[in-house]
């Protein structure tokens, strides 16, 4: 520091990102003095660009195909028209309102100083931010925490800078719909932003370097790959070898599949290959804090990081990168901020998830890949299709299934994985299950299932095993 810098203003406390950074200061805080920065929009990537948006815009989307499909049950209807600008504005006018509300009711706070630019480490618990318009501060606290989340990965493929392409950032803010879209990627990104955009009438083009959804369960997988394929169309086990754009203005995407070259051109191109935590540009290094190879902070139990004082919660530290495990984080932190000597460990076991697509899909715990390339376990599997049960039957669901995996000697559910309607909620009594150490026959027979509800699927599956 040069001797005419101002001395760096001095916080109990700062955060690194409004996502679920934001929800650390319980009433434990009130004695405190907090910093808060956000380099983007107050909220995180959840309220504004992620969870929250985009079940918005997949919703619109499954009404969109109840009607194109009704009459599989005697109901003859026509889907008229998308009004996109109307589906944009219905998702980001309530959203906008929310991140503005939080942002203000933060600086309304006496001990809370919201900074608006990026953080970067200059030195043990010092950290400088750059607003921007160019101007800088530095500010020291007493403890960090690293909430700053993750970022669309851009692959390295040639030409693609020069190319005007969309992430999950950016795509769901365009002006008006795509008659056509490439998607790069075979994520649950991917998956959910192709059904929405092919449901709203968009011809979509997936081009991924495997099959879709590698990490489900593969009967998952396979299931889910196959429905996408007669839906769109699907190149599977590509390698992207340049993107460029045509003399029409359209993008091309040139790729190799199966030894062939291909080339596949559309108005838009989306890019949804993943997302890296968001560690490189707080200079870590100065700070002391370790990242593992991909990038995430490393921390321990009780989430603090390689660096005294230093704490991290969320995507730039859980490979998950789901906002359930997140705001969990976030209690068990807010908590251990402020007991140090009455220090919480995380405990997220079993961690489950959902892809909001067509067709909808939830997991939780051990896909039996992986429980096979282990090897040390015996276990049973049983599935259950969504045909075979009553209301199934009503939905006229013929493809869809629950997958179970049990312990054969415990008895105790290793896995449950889930394709077809309502899966998100169909699993949760399963994960409870696991949580609490019932077996699969106390989760089968200890209660009463509602007949004919869509329940029973995971009942009978439950029986089966």
């Amino acid at each position: 520091m040069t001797p005419t810098e101002p001395e760096p203003e001095r916080f109990d406390v700062a955060i690194i990102g409004t996502g679920s950074g934001n929800s650390l200061l319980t009433p434990d805080y009130d004695r405190l003095k907090v910093a808060i920065i956000e380099r983007d929009v107050f909220g995180g990537t959840c309220l504004n660009r992620g969870c929250i948006p985009t079940k918005m815009f997949v919703y619109a989307a499954d009404v969109a195909e109840s009607v194109r499909h009704a009459s599989r049950y005697g109901v003859d209807a026509l889907l008229d028209a998308v009004r996109w600008n109307d589906i944009v504005e219905r998702v980001f006018g309530r959203v906008a309102p929310i991140a503005a509300g939080g942002e203000d009711y933060r600086r309304s706070l006496d001990n809370v100083t919201v900074f608006t630019g990026e953080a970067r480490f200059t030195g043990e618990r010092t950290l400088g931010i750059r607003a921007a318009d160019g101007s800088s501060r530095q500010i020291v606290a007493d403890d960090i925490v690293l909430a700053a989340g993750a970022s669309p990965n851009i692959p390295p493929i040639p030409g693609l800078a020069e190319v005007p392409y969309h992430t999950s950032d950016t795509i769901l803010r365009i002006r008006e719909l795509p008659r056509s879209l490439i998607v790069l990627g075979g994520g649950f990104i991917a998956a959910e932003m192709a059904h929405t955009f092919g449901s709203f009438g968009v011809d979509v083009t997936i081009i991924t370097r495997g099959t879709l959804l590698t990490r489900e369960d593969e009967d998952i997988s396979r299931e889910f790959t196959r429905q996408y394929s007669e839906r769109f169309t699907t190149y599977l086990n590509a390698e992207v070898l340049q993107a460029a754009v045509g003399g029409d203005g359209s993008i091309r995407i040139d790729a190799r599949v199966a030894g062939e070259r291909i080339s596949v051109s559309a108005q838009a191109l989306l890019v949804a290959t993943g997302r890296t935590p968001a560690s490189a540009a707080l200079n870590l290094d100065v700070a002391g804090v370790e990242v593992d190879a991909a990038g995430y902070v490393v921390t321990d139990k009780f989430l603090r990081t390689t660096a005294p004082g230093v704490w991290a919660l969320g995507d730039i530290t859980n490979p998950a990168q789901l906002k359930h495990t997140a705001n969990a984080e976030a209690r068990i932190v807010a908590h251990n901020l402020v007991h140090p000597g009455d220090l919480r460990a995380i405990d997220l076991w079993p961690v489950p998830h959902a892809v909001f697509a067509g067709p909808q899909i939830a997991s939780v715990g051990l896909t039996e890949q992986e429980l096979r390339r282990a090897g040390t376990r015996p276990y049973v599997t049983a599935t259950q299709y969504y045909r075979d049960v009553a209301y199934g039957w009503a939905m006229e669901d013929t493809r869809n299934f629950c997958k179970l995996i049990a312990d054969a000697e415990t008895r105790m559910l290793l896995g449950a994985h889930i394709i077809g309607p309502y899966a998100s909620m169909l699993i949760q009594q399963l994960i409870q299950g696991m949580r609490f150490g019932q077996t699969v026959d106390e989760m089968a027979r200890g209660m009463l299932y509602i007949h004919p509800a869509l329940s029973e699927l995971v009942e009978n599956a439950l029986l089966k095993l």
